[in-house]
């Protein structure tokens, strides 16, 4: 899967800044930005603002999340925490 086909939800890692090695959701994409949120150091409510090319796509997109986000329902940063430590826990155990 390539940044061109991020969608509101996916997951991504962070590839540069200080946040680098993190993963983060998608929460909206505007041009060449995405603005990505984790719940806990960026909350939903201040999204972070960041270049494409500095976040790779991990090819998973948080169904519950998406929904959500899509139709525009109130998500709260638990559950984006829950879902992203979830998902960090089975790519752990992958490697």
């Amino acid at each position: 899967m390539t940044n061109n086909m991020l969608h509101i939800g996916s997951v991504v890692l962070s590839v540069r800044g200080r946040d680098k090695g993190n993963y983060f959701t998608v929460i909206e994409q505007v041009g060449d930005v995405v603005y990505i949120a984790d719940g806990d150091r960026h909350k939903l409510s201040s999204p972070k603002k960041k270049n494409i090319k500095h976040v790779r796509s991990c090819g998973e997109v948080l169904e519950g999340i998406a929904d959500k986000l899509t139709e525009n329902k109130k998500v709260f940063d638990s559950e984006l925490r829950s879902a992203l430590r979830r998902y960090n826990d089975t790519m752990q155990k992958t490697q």
